[in-house]
């Protein structure tokens, strides 16, 4: 792949960015790679099935023209699922399917002497349950621990080694953090450490929750669905910002409620925090924000130095002759900032170059090779809370005033700046807006924003004060 390959294809994520806006362009085009371009197609890769489904439904049409822009002649783009990188991964069982029949559920049942719960193996349970594929480089012991990630390190190793009938901390403990920052990591670790207890951990991505839950609804096999779910001690979800449909979010909203009423433990992933969850329904939310939230937050240069220097012993078990010099290190801890596949793209750059070249890794070929890696740092996202909070400090009023029903005059302007900054610096809609202050309807939240826009062009000193509390948001 050409310099000027990757450039087109950087003018058209970044048009993307600007087109979508941040949220969903994280959502559903960070991982995307290019593969290959040719005179009349464009070929671009994903991690899984159902974020290359979902794209191909939803924005192949927008890529395309993307694409057509910077080069005409493309007539045709090709989405296709990409295989692991380039170090080799311990080979496992192939997995089967979830149970799509009655028949099938019951002979899970009788295999485990009529209990989905006997004791059986580990991995024979996840398997036979159709659990999402394990990683087995993902354990506790290769999971490095720093400032940003040790609450959820320690919360997610006490789940993992509690026994069944232990009184639970917190339930359900929520991870939530961006991309590549160790969320699935911890995950998949909390479920191969399952293997060392008496309980049984199953471990499903939220597309694989919706793929079992529509394949039993097709069949006519839901309640096999159901007990074989809400059997398992530990249920673990990941990816919970890609859980879509009604009647899925509502069979998860009830194996939620039902497992933790049973004393089950759950865990799950997402990229945000519950409160920002629109399409779930208010009581998935406040039933996630029941237990314990932690947020796994980017990652410092030593952390990021430290994960370098374990990608890379990992990577010298296969190929002993692999060096990477201290000063390199150094450069590439220091300039790739935003996120841990970030670093393991790197580690692979090098491995490959010094591998295919028989070149020794120096500090100008990493410069020269990490260059479409060093990315600017994003703009920090705003959240609805914090506008409250600092308008309502900057007014000398309450948040729970800027939430209520009054209507005099020192709560009502304070409340008509935040929704506007809150049509302005986020992506939220209208309604959704309006739902997070108290509940009022979109329409008063438009009225606000409009209000608010024809004063800031006439007063000055309003103006003023909303480009201060702006930067207080943005610092």
């Amino acid at each position: 792949m050409t310099s000027s390959e990757q450039e087109r294809w950087q003018r058209v994520k970044n048009q993307l960015r600007a087109e979508l806006g941040e949220d969903v362009f994280s959502s559903w085009f960070t991982r995307m790679e290019l593969e290959t371009v040719d005179e009349a197609a464009v070929r671009l890769s994903v991690p899984t099935r159902f974020l290359r489904n979902w794209i191909q439904s939803h924005y192949s049409e927008r890529v395309l023209s993307h694409w057509q822009s910077e080069e005409p002649g493309i007539t045709r783009l090709e989405l296709s699922v990409r295989s692991a990188a380039i170090r080799p991964v311990a080979p496992r069982p192939k997995l089967p399917e979830i149970p799509t029949s009655a028949r099938e559920m019951q002979g899970i049942a009788h295999h485990n002497g009529g209990d989905l719960r006997a004791n059986v193996p580990f991995m024979s349970v996840h398997e036979a349950l159709g659990g999402s594929p394990l990683d087995p480089r993902l354990s506790f012991e290769t999971f490095i621990v720093g400032r940003s990630n040790t609450l959820a390190h320690a919360a997610a190793r006490q789940v993992a080694t509690s026994r069944r009938g232990d009184a639970l901390m917190f339930n359900p403990l929520y991870i939530h953090a961006g991309v590549g920052l160790g969320k699935t990591h911890l995950l998949q670790a909390i479920t191969w450490a399952g293997n060392g207890n008496d309980r049984k951990v199953l471990y499903l991505t939220a597309e694989r929750f919706m793929y079992g839950f529509v394949s039993a609804l097709r069949t006519q096999t839901t309640l096999a669905f159901k007990e074989a779910v809400r059997a398992i001690d530990v249920l673990v979800i990941d990816d919970l910002q890609f859980l879509q449909g009604r009647s899925t979010q509502a069979e998860f909203c009830h194996t939620l409620n039902a497992l933790i009423d049973a004393g089950r433990q759950v865990v799950i992933a997402s990229d945000r925090p519950p409160s920002d969850l629109e399409s779930l329904d208010d009581r998935v939310r406040s039933r996630l924000a029941g237990g314990l939230v932690v947020e796994i937050g980017s990652l410092g240069e030593e952390l990021r130095l430290e994960i370098l220097k374990s990608r890379i012993a990992a990577a010298c078990i296969h190929h002993p002759g692999f060096e990477v010099p201290a000063p390199v290190l150094a450069f590439v801890a220091k300039s790739i900032t935003h996120n841990g596949r970030d670093l393991e793209g790197a580690v692979n750059r090098l491995l490959a170059h010094s591998k295919l070249t028989g070149q020794p890794v120096t500090l100008e070929m990493a410069e020269r090779e990490m260059r479409d890696l060093i990315r600017p740092a994003e703009p920090k996202r705003v959240r609805i809370e914090d506008i409250q909070r600092v308008v309502a400090r900057q007014y000398n009023v309450s948040r729970a005033d800027l939430l209520s029903s009054r209507r005099t005059a020192n709560v009502v302007r304070p409340r008509q700046v935040a929704m506007y900054l809150a049509k302005v610096l986020t992506l939220r809609s209208l309604p959704e807006i309006g739902r997070r202050f108290g509940g009022r309807d979109h329409t008063t939240v438009l009225h606000a924003v409009r209000k608010i826009e024809a004063l800031v062009g006439n007063d000055n000193a309003l103006a003023e004060e909303i480009e201060a509390i702006k930067r207080q948001l943005q610092d």
